[in-house]
């Protein structure tokens, strides 16, 4: 039997983070070591491989052009490997801890609800949630999942869509009934305040030019997040423009009100993403499958 022709791990795992943060400092930071290891670790590596890897410019840490190309194959082989081992661990048990990013209002009002149903269908899955609704890292942010709303595009990830749609309808607090200035058609929208929600620009100005109001500019306060933009509504401070499916609660008090019935639907969708490289992992499989399931359900979750 041929013996394989591979140099130690431990020099291998070394020579992968110095070539991906270009620092023997920074990399032995993250490997727990010194960094006169580290640079000890990768000498090792090049006499095995009888050639320089690195090369020093004027101060700075490059890579030879063999380095490079052993960097970026190193890079998939460890990837792989990281892979079939979390893959062997969750096995047996058919469970293990699955981190998910999630949007924060999106997480709060529909998914944690609903998450004793996958609680119970998966009960050896420990799931952790992390709020987040920027860019998605999957290394840097330590998630195996990401929750995001987009055109489906993520590099280096496999996406995929769920079941929901931004139906936006325009509500408003009941108070200004009191105060006798609810909004009674679209056209009386020009003497209320418009709040905006920063990560949807364009949502009023496709609602208004659908409603023949697209002379209208909508210039209220605007909201990071959903649930700040839902609260400024409740609190009365203007006409909130949002996704009806994050505002039941709301509607079926009467914390909020639809004054009249137009709605337009907002370009985009949520999207479930993936690694392209654990996309086959069970435990991502089993939240894909359940959350794809659950996104097309009309079924409510239990109220407590």
């Amino acid at each position: 039997m041929r013996r394989r022709l591979l140099p130690s791990l431990t020099a291998l795992r070394t020579f992968e983070a110095v070539a991906r943060c270009m620092s023997f400092t920074d990399a032995a930071g993250e490997l727990n070591v010194t960094q006169s290891a580290a640079s000890r670790q990768v000498r090792i590596l090049e006499e095995y491989v009888g050639g320089p890897l690195f090369m020093r410019t004027r101060g700075r840490l490059e890579l030879t052009e063999e380095g490079r190309v052993y960097a970026a194959e190193l890079k998939d082989a460890l990837d792989r490997m990281e892979l079939a081992t979390l893959q062997a661990m969750a096995f047996e048990r058919g469970g293990g801890v699955l981190r998910v990013g999630v949007l924060p209002t999106f997480g709060t009002r529909w998914l944690i609800p609903r998450l004793s149903r996958f609680a119970k269908a998966h009960p050896k899955i420990t799931l952790n949630l992390t709020a987040g609704d920027g860019s998605v890292d999957f290394s840097a942010q330590g998630i195996d999942l990401a929750i995001r709303f987009g055109d489906g595009n993520w590099p280096d990830a496999v996406s995929y869509r769920l079941g929901l749609r931004e139906d936006m309808v325009v509500v408003c607090s009941p108070e200004l009934l009191t105060r006798g200035i609810v909004p009674e058609d679209p056209a009386s929208l020009r003497d209320h305040v418009l709040l905006q929600h920063t990560t949807r620009p364009l949502a009023w100005a496709q609602w208004l030019r659908d409603a023949g109001l697209a002379d209208l500019d909508p210039d209220g306060p605007s909201f990071e997040h959903f649930f700040m933009l839902i609260q400024a509504a409740v609190a009365g401070l203007g006409v909130a423009l949002l996704p009806r499916f994050l505002i039941d609660d709301e509607l079926r008090t009467g914390a909020l009100m639809v004054p009249f019935a137009r709605n337009t639907i907002y370009d985009g969708g949520y999207y479930l993403i993936c690694p392209t490289a654990r996309r086959d992992l069970s435990k991502n499989r089993a939240f894909r499958d359940w959350l794809l399931e659950e996104s097309q359900s009309p079924t409510a979750p239990e109220q407590v």
